[in-house]
């Protein structure tokens, strides 16, 4: 049996301090929660996040939006890599997408349009996402 991704709401909370004022950390689930080399998605300000924890539990980030097809689907691509580079499929046209950098490695459909990225850190076995970056990505309020 195969776990489907899991939809985790990120709010802000009192009692987690900011690592700076200019970058708010939310706290969005346990490192345990996450199974390894498969999506969950998480909420953050609204906007659905694909989270991907890898084998060294190295925790990426992407927008979960497939820009290719419209679809909020990424979480459930196929994770591996390429040249030593962590990656997902996107489970429609198969383009592969750089989980680090969101950059898109090729496309049989179209442009290579990249994905936004988010910081992710892992504390203490929580993982918080930070501020998000690359092209579409929204500033901060």
């Amino acid at each position: 049996m195969t776990r489907s991704p899991a939809l985790i709401a990120a709010t802000p909370d009192a009692a987690t301090p900011a690592v700076s004022p200019d970058d708010a950390w939310l706290p969005v689930c346990a490192l345990a929660d996450l199974a390894v080399e498969r999506g969950a998605v998480a909420l953050m300000d609204g906007e659905q996040v694909a989270l991907f924890r890898l084998l060294d539990d190295t925790v990426l980030a992407v927008q979960q939006h497939e820009p290719h097809t419209q679809a909020m689907v990424m979480s459930r691509g196929i994770v591996g890599t390429r040249g030593g580079r962590p990656v997902v499929t996107s489970p429609l046209y198969k383009q592969v997408f750089d989980l680090a950098s969101g950059e898109c490695l090729d496309t049989t459909k179209g442009e290579r349009v990249a994905l936004v990225t988010w910081q992710v850190e892992v504390r203490d076995g929580v993982v918080h996402l930070g501020s998000a970056h690359g092209p579409g990505a929204r500033a901060a309020a």
